[in-house]
């Protein structure tokens, strides 16, 4: 199998000034935090009994199985983060915890290598009974994932040894052998976490296992209805009887347009992804290419949120993306950031980045409170308190953070992903190092058997000037290329002082600089920040007359607090000039945007419902914030389109 990309993960040392406060709110506060909730400590907050269902199904408790058939998924995601936290910041205490999850497991684990603790304490005859709906593929790839960070963060087999059991055992159950079952799982998940278990140790059998769960998808006769038929369920499929809920209604390689669940979808999506690199399948490559054109441009929100429908936490139909009903589960934010990560390894683009890099700044970390400890579910782009209250179709949408939920699946998975935010920030191809994110960092590369170091420096996202240092052993021949975002309008850079015109350098929206590399060449990047108006294409049909707000990677909103309620009243005119400026004291320090706008005059009507039309409005100061940082205050109306006047 030919050498493939490779993303730079460990020793990477995060001291930069935004991500960096986020880092030591997950490793000081949020997994602390989550520990709790998994140990039912949480006063007036949802239970999870994910710890306890462990030690019932070790024979270590005598009380009744409690919560989602997919509860174990939730203390993976933890230890996952932990994983990623210990990778940042050694902490002896919490490694600690880890190892005594783990011998849990251990212990709780059958001899065949079985672990699912709904199954063997709720259904212990019933196994793979019902993997449509059930979950026990899916926990199985969030403990791999686990297993797997795990090991490289501490070097320490235990987890990933019991993983490679469970695996083992998974692979004797499914495959195109007669005597195995031809299913795969209702949820994805297991398949990208497969792939992460053949990096770590080499065994063909997982990629193989994990392709074959991507190939067997959709075919007929379905294995959804075999094993329905089974179980003598004769109810029809709630989804509309509709295996698209799974993506399982065609082959994934004949999928043209995001259906769905949307974090099956992108969990799918990204275990598609990381096949066609590993196998180089081009039958896989075309259909990730054209999955992700329809996701990108006909079904992602402008905060880089996707599925906009409650009804199965799916996507709906193309241009479809309303903003008061919108769902774009923190999840799907996540899976979102997963797949574009992929992408990038199968072709260095910035249009793959730069959707990363949007779905990191806004539609994934604002699924938490500033300090930690409260969570969105889903990721309204408006909000109107009272209507969430009143009205049965917005009851999943909420006007503040919730502390825990019964369905915990969102809490732990940002977790996650902000203690991994070092694994996004650069891959390595050969002798080729890829720039995909900006963020104050230092790691070292091996090229060549010469160990590079790279630092960087930055107050990204508030300011666009960024430095890099790149430091060889010895002096070095190869190539960084250094990704140019998409918003970023007239950038400017220097070599060792020197304006270099870098315009012939870029492919698909990378500077590639190859050149003999020496001891401190600096790098300087200037990316003007400016604040951009964005329209919608007209045929979203919610935004038609609204611009929304953007400068640099991150996107603004409105709130109640700082322009007084009825924020559909407000109208920017284009001609409005905007100003951004930086208050250390605002929501831990943001660039926050201020404007002349109008007010529709809300006197004089007389408690008339209708009149005839009067174009009356009143000056008032507009300010916006990041999307990211709502609901830190306190509650009330948001919006992130505002009313535009020509």
């Amino acid at each position: 199998m030919k050498k493939t990309e490779k993303i730079i993960t460990n020793k990477i040392k995060i001291n930069d000034r935004f991500w960096g406060r986020y880092l030591e709110v997950v490793r000081n506060h949020v997994i602390p935090y989550q520990w709790d909730a998994l140990n039912d400590c949480l006063p007036d907050a949802s239970p999870s009994h994910a710890i306890e269902n462990f030690r019932i199904a070790a024979g270590e408790s005598s009380d009744d199985y409690y919560g989602m058939v997919f509860q174990d998924s939730d203390l993976a995601k933890w230890l996952e983060a932990v994983s990623y936290s210990l990778e940042n910041e050694p902490n002896p205490e919490l490694e600690k915890i880890a190892d005594e999850v783990i011998a849990l497991f251990g212990r709780a684990q059958g001899e065949d290598g079985y672990l699912n603790t709904y199954y063997m304490v709720k259904e212990p005859n019933n196994r793979w009974t019902n993997i449509r709906d059930n979950h026990e593929l899916y926990c199985a790839g969030h403990l791999i994932e686990a297993a797997v960070a795990y090991y490289q963060a501490t070097g320490k087999k235990q987890f990933l040894d019991i993983m490679c059991k469970y695996a083992d055992y998974i692979d004797s159950v499914f495959g195109p052998e007669e005597d195995k079952l031809k299913g795969y799982p209702g949820h994805q998940e297991i398949e990208l976490a497969l792939v992460k278990l053949y990096d770590v140790t080499g065994k063909e059998k997982y990629l193989d296992l994990s392709k074959y769960f991507i190939d067997e998808r959709g075919k007929q006769p379905h294995y959804f209805d075999i094993e329905k038929k089974k179980r003598n369920d004769t109810k029809p499929f709630w989804f509309n009887d509709d295996y698209a809920y799974h993506q399982a209604h065609k082959s994934v390689r004949e999928q043209k347009e995001a259906v769905g669940h949307a974090v099956r979808a992108t969990y799918m999506y990204t275990a598609m992804t990381d096949l066609a690199v590993k196998t180089k399948d081009e039958s896989l490559k075309k259909a990730c290419e054209e999955l992700w054109n329809n996701v990108t441009q006909k079904q992602m929100y402008i905060t880089g949120g996707i599925g906009s429908m409650e009804f199965g936490e799916a996507f709906s139909f193309n241009y479809d993306l309303p903003n008061d009903l919108s769902y774009t589960e923190t999840c799907a934010s996540i899976a979102l950031v997963f797949w574009a990560n992929r992408m990038l390894q199968l072709d260095a683009n910035n249009k793959y980045a730069d959707v990363m890099e949007l779905a990191l700044y806004n539609g994934t970390i604002s699924g938490m409170d500033l300090d930690g400890k409260k969570f969105f579910y889903v990721n309204p782009l408006e909000v109107q308190p009272e209507a969430c209250e009143k009205r049965k179709d917005k009851k999943h949408v909420k006007s503040v953070r919730q502390k825990w939920f019964g369905c915990a699946c969102c809490p732990p998975n940002l977790a996650r992903l902000i203690a991994s935010i070092g694994h996004y920030i650069y891959s390595q191809k050969e002798k080729e190092v890829f720039v995909h994110l900006y963020m104050g960092n230092e790691t070292t590369v091996q090229i060549a058997n010469n160990n590079v170091k790279l630092t960087q420096q930055t107050n990204y996202p508030w300011d666009g000037n960024v430095s890099m240092i790149v430091t060889p052993e010895r002096e070095e021949s190869f190539t960084v290329a250094f990704r140019i975002p998409g918003w970023a309008k007239g950038t400017v850079m220097k070599l060792n002082g020197e304006i270099i015109d870098h315009i012939p350098l870029i492919k698909n929206g990378y500077v590639y600089i190859n050149r003999k590399w020496q001891e401190n060449d600096h790098i300087e990047l200037s990316f003007p920040m400016v604040v951009e108006r964005i329209q919608s294409n007209p045929q979203v049909r919610h935004n038609v007359g609204k611009v929304a707000l953007q400068r640099g990677p991150v996107v603004y909103c409105l709130e109640q607090v700082d322009n007084g309620e009825n924020l559909h009243g407000l109208i920017l005119p284009r001609n409005a000039e905007l100003k951004a400026n930086y208050n250390p004291d605002l929501l831990e320090g943001v660039v926050s945007i201020t404007g002349d706008a109008e007010r529709i005059d809300q006197t004089n009507w007389n408690d008339s419902l209708y009149r005839p039309v009067e174009d009356k409005t009143t000056s008032v100061q507009m300010k916006a914030i990041p999307y990211y940082a709502w609901c830190n205050r306190e509650s009330g109306e948001m919006i992130v389109w505002v009313n535009e006047k020509r």
